[in-house]
C-alpha cells in the first residue's frame, strides 16, 4: 500500500515509482466510477425514447461521475485527461495510464498526447 498518500492538491513530479505507487488507488477509482457511468448507461439503453426527461437526468449522473473522478485524479496529483487516462508529470514528461491497464507502462513528451505514448524500457 501506499505509505505517505501525495498531500491533496499539490502539484507534483512524479518518479515512475511513485507513480506506480499510486497506481492501485487511481485505478479503484477509476474501477468504481466506470462502473457507475457504466450502469447508468445502461439505464439509458432501456429507453427507446432517448428523449423522455429521465434520461437527462441520468446523464447528468454521468457528468457528475466523470467530474468527481477528475476531481479526486487531480488530489493525487495527477492529471485526467481523457475519460479513464491520467497523466503523471515527471518533469520531463508525462508517465501515461489508460483504465483498465494494470501497470503504468507509458510516457509522452508534454506536447505529445496519448498516440504519442512510448513504452517505458
Amino acid at each position: 500500500m501506499v505509505e505517505n498518500v501525495v498531500e491533496i492538491n499539490r502539484k507534483k513530479e512524479f518518479t515512475l515509482q511513485e507513480a506506480r505507487q499510486l497506481l492501485p488507488i487511481v485505478y479503484r477509482m477509476t474501477e468504481e466510477a466506470s462502473r457507475e457511468v457504466k450502469a447508468h448507461l445502461n439505464r439509458i439503453e432501456a429507453f427507446s425514447d432517448k428523449t423522455h426527461p429521465s434520461v437527462a437526468i441520468i446523464e447528468n449522473s454521468i457528468n457528475t461521475i466523470i467530474d468527481r473522478w477528475q476531481v479526486k485524479v487531480e488530489k493525487l496529483g495527477a492529471e485526467p485527461k481523457g475519460l479513464w487516462m491520467a497523466d503523471f508529470d515527471s518533469g520531463e514528461g508525462y508517465f501515461c495510464w489508460k483504465y483498465p491497464e494494470n501497470e503504468i507502462n507509458h510516457h509522452h513528451g508534454y506536447q505529445d498526447g496519448f498516440s504519442g505514448r512510448i513504452l517505458i524500457p
